[in-house]
């Protein structure tokens, strides 16, 4: 059973920097593409970072130059270094793993960890 498992939400004031972790379990981590996502109150969920099996990043427009993401295969696990951090990046981060492999679909979330930015 695939398992992820996000901590390192916290509070923090705008500015302020948070780094976020995802573990995962019970999946092939190496051949999945990892992301995160987040939610704020009354808005849909949103890509924020991906990096890809092969290590590729991309960035949502929003946080370019701000956050950072990275994956360790040999941990199994991905981390969103968030710096210069905004009222507007408030919510919930959600661990992501997605794998398209012979025509099927497979996507994994964790249960989310709360961000909340506020002086």
């Amino acid at each position: 059973q695939a398992q992820l498992v996000e901590s390192g939400g916290a509070l923090v004031q705008p500015g302020g920097s948070l780094r976020l972790s995802c573990a995962a379990s019970g999946l092939t981590f190496t051949i999945y593409t990892m992301a995160w996502y987040r939610q704020a109150p009354g808005n849909e969920r949103e890509l924020v970072a991906a990096v890809t099996s092969g290590g590729s990043t991309n960035y949502a427009n929003s946080v370019k130059g701000r956050f950072t993401m990275s994956r360790d295969n040999a941990k199994k696990t991905v981390d969103l270094q968030m710096n210069s951090l905004r009222i507007e990046d408030a919510g919930v981060y959600f661990c992501n793993a997605g794998l398209n492999l012979n025509g099927r679909t497979y996507n994994f979330w964790g249960q989310g960890t709360q961000v909340t930015v506020s002086s």
